[in-house]
Formats: structure tokens, sequence, C-alpha cells
């Protein structure tokens, strides 16, 4: 096993044979697999936010689109894609049904008019902001229980991992 992975040991309740020895997923097991962990999490959120969604008349892609441009309004649509964790061709399908409603516009960046930027309307913050209270009370159910700290780090530590992923993407590339 390797340096870096020497924490599996104490997941693991074993003791690896020798420093090359590598678990099986098995031995892991799932509850202690963080990929497998976040994609339930994820998934839960997803299925309990397009249920509420629809009273909303919003799908999750639209309301991930507005909640990113009400934070950081002015993107192109591939920095828009990556922060909404969305495909570049549903994010299209997306920000032309939210420029039909009204919620955004798009128009030429001024450094480089072939680029094109989103900007949120106020149409679009108001409709984000009458969901923001729904996805806060899940936001405050899913950490029900745990304390600043233990969120604080988790949070760092989530930050870590996705820096890791970030970085051994790059390597690949």
């Amino acid at each position: 096993m390797t340096k870096d992975l020497a924490f599996l040991r104490g997941v693991l309740h074993r003791k690896a044979d020798g420093e090359t020895s590598m678990p099986s997923l098995a031995e892991i097991g799932l509850n202690h697999f963080l990929p497998y962990l976040l994609n339930r999490i994820a998934a839960t959120w997803n299925t309990d936010m397009a249920g509420e969604l629809r009273a909303f008349d919003l799908t999750t892609p639209q309301m991930r689109t507005l909640a990113v441009l009400g934070i950081n309004s002015g993107l192109t649509i591939n920095e828009l894609s990556a922060l909404a964790v969305t495909e570049q061709s549903t994010m299209s399908r997306t920000l032309d049904t939210l420029e039909a409603r009204g919620f955004v516009s798009r128009r030429p960046r001024a450094s480089d008019l072939r680029v094109r930027e989103v900007e949120i309307t106020a149409a679009g913050r108001e409709a984000f902001d009458a969901f923001w209270p729904v996805m806060f009370r899940h936001y405050g159910q899913m950490f029900r229980g745990i304390g600043e700290g233990e969120f604080s780090q988790f949070v760092a530590t989530l930050q870590k991992v996705l820096r890791n992923n970030r970085l051994s993407g790059e390597s690949e590339t």
C-alpha cells in the first residue's frame, strides 16, 4: 500500500500485508468508499430537489444555473457548465429555456466579441430567491446533528479531495 493511502488501514480494520498490499473494494466496503457515498448523497439531493422544483416550474439544471449565476454572473457556457456540474449540451438547452423565460441574458464579452457571457436577470434572481428557502431547508436537514467544527473540517476535506481530483486530471492530459 502506498504511503498516500495509509489511512485505509484504519478504514479496513486490518493490517496490510506489507507496503504493496492493495485492498479489494469488498475489504474497503461501499460505506467507506467515498465515490459511492458521494454519489448516493448527490442522487438523494437531486431527487429531493427535482421534486421540490416542479412547484417552481424549474428543472435541476435550471436551478443550478440560476444558483451559480446568482453568485458569479458573466460566465461563459463552458465555465457555467463546469460550475453547475452540467454537460455543455444540456447547458446550452437550459440557457435557451432560461433566456426565453427572461431569467438570463447572453451578451458578447467586451474584451472578445466572439465570447458570449451569460448574465442573470432580475427575474432570474427572483426565481432563484423564491426557491432558495426550500433549498436551504434541505441543506439544513442534510447536516442535522453535525457541529460547526465537524462541518468545517468536512468541507475542508472535500475541498482537498476536489483539488486532488483536479491535479489528477491535469496530470493525465
